[in-house]
């Protein structure tokens, strides 16, 4: 994979996957089929300049994931569970492969690679107060400039989608909120 020109934005959608969607896992967010609803239009949109993630339970149970896995046991399972899979709306939003990490955030040199250094970044996906903050964070931290499409976003609960677009609003100028139409627009 190459980078693109950092003037170019991506759309980076951030673990799509059926544990965070269903109603019958302890992270389904209730939101999810709401935010799906406006990844698409972004992803249309985008065309080319989309990457989707995925959270896998791959991290090492000697470090606090361990302590992670023993209060989430339902999700300690084989890394090609089903639970792990993209649910089929998000199946061919991107040409390129879905990254996956065993990490809240997804912010790092793999994703650098693929979308470039300091790129403009439109981050859409689940959960808003887990790991997309984390991917935010992470990127504007690392100098890239990051927009949180609000509305294409779906958090546990309202309240805690609302408390972490609030910090994350808190970042201007290199994180921005925006929504789906906003960013279309432009």
């Amino acid at each position: 994979m190459s980078a693109r020109a950092a003037g170019e934005p991506w759309l980076v959608v951030i673990d799509p996957q059926h544990i965070f969607a269903s109603p019958d896992s302890a992270w389904g967010s209730p939101f999810f089929d709401g935010a799906m609803a406006n990844i698409r239009l972004l992803a249309d949109a985008f065309g080319e300049r989309v990457l989707v993630t995925r959270w896998l339970p791959t991290a090492d149970r000697s470090t606090s994931w361990g302590d992670y896995f023993a209060a989430w046991p339902f999700a300690d399972r084989p890394a090609d569970d089903a639970l792990f899979d993209l649910v089929p709306a998000a199946e061919g939003l991107s040409p390129h492969p879905t990254l996956d990490l065993p990490t809240f955030g997804k912010w790092g040199p793999a994703m650098e690679q693929v979308v470039g250094r300091g790129a403009h970044v439109v981050l859409a996906g689940v959960s808003t107060d887990c790991c997309v903050i984390s991917t935010a964070l992470a990127a504007a931290d690392a100098g890239a400039r990051v927009t949180l499409a609000a509305d294409a976003c779906a958090g546990s609960t309202a309240e805690n989608h609302a408390a972490a677009v609030h910090v994350m609003g808190l970042y201007p100028p290199q994180l921005t909120v925006g929504d789906t139409a906003t960013i279309l627009a432009r």
